[in-house]
């Protein structure tokens, strides 16, 4: 079995993460060209995951400052500028986390979705699954029937104003994270004068639907997969089930299937212990 190349797996990831200094990113279109080279980025990092995002891309390898006016903040003025253009799909989707997916590979994340061509009524058959809690169906159908709303209505009008936080936030993120919603706008509504603009997403996006339907389950896996390892160079098997959610058994199968168009081969790595896969560039 072949090891990873250490010293090349640092500099696939420095270009990927876009870690080199002269190539930080300095400017909204230069953020929407790297989501799309990408495929799929976080917003900010998240601890335990590797995963280029758009704060390492623009701040460099470091935490998330503190401070609002870090020169590294300013990604987030290029988030909320951008809620309304549909340059890019955001939305708290891999981990529940924020993130920002090219409008090209948005259809592929929808066809592993809960969604199935008919807005009024898929969320039905998931909430009596069990699938769907109470709250986060109260929040759905206040925006499927209401249309699009600040986050401060948005709870009272759900009949979740007396709910707990968590309730709430819980009930977005999934439906977020299941592609049904996500924020288009910024409202200065609140104590804060910041607030979040909701609406359902075949609403924002009509074509999404219409994109994904001829995507199937195992095209879109091993489309996201691919795009996964070509940003991280290498992991093993279960860094993909912790950053899509996907079980074991399809994680493999999805993995089987880059081995076999040769996209990845297995590999050791020269510091952890079992079988990780790899490009072989990063050999």
């Amino acid at each position: 079995m072949p090891t990873i190349d250490l010293k090349k797996l640092n500099t696939h990831r420095t270009r990927t993460f876009n870690l080199s200094l002269p190539r930080k990113l300095v400017s909204q279109s230069m953020a929407v060209k790297f989501v799309n080279q990408r495929g799929f980025v976080f917003f900010w990092p998240i601890k335990g995951i590797d995963m280029p995002s758009l704060w390492t891309a623009v701040a460099g390898n470091r935490p998330v400052a503190d401070k609002h006016d870090d020169p590294g903040h300013i990604t987030w003025g290029w988030k909320d500028g951008a809620l309304d253009k549909k340059i890019w799909y955001y939305a708290k989707v891999l981990r529940k986390k924020a993130t920002m997916i090219s409008l090209d590979i948005a259809p592929y994340f929808y066809a592993l979705s809960e969604n199935y061509g008919s807005p009024d009524e898929d969320y039905l058959l998931t909430y009596e699954e069990g699938r769907m809690t109470q709250a986060a169906k109260q929040v759905y159908e206040t925006l499927l029937n209401e249309g699009a709303m600040n986050t401060l209505d948005l709870r009272r009008a759900s009949n979740l104003a007396n709910a707990k936080d968590s309730e709430f936030t819980k009930a977005l993120e999934y439906l977020q994270s299941d592609f049904k919603v996500l924020p288009i706008g910024v409202s200065d509504a609140g104590a804060w004068k910041y607030s979040f603009i909701y609406e359902i997403v075949p609403r924002h996006y009509p074509e999404l639907p219409e994109k994904a339907r001829a995507i199937s389950e195992s095209e879109a896996r091993t489309k996201l997969l691919e795009l996964y390892f070509e940003s991280v160079g290498a992991a093993q098997e279960k860094d993909t089930v912790k950053l899509f959610g996907w079980k074991k058994e399809i994680a493999t199968k999805a993995i089987v299937r880059l081995v076999e168009k040769r996209v990845l081969v297995e590999a050791g790595h020269p510091k952890h212990k079992g079988v990780w896969y790899s490009l072989k560039s990063v050999i």
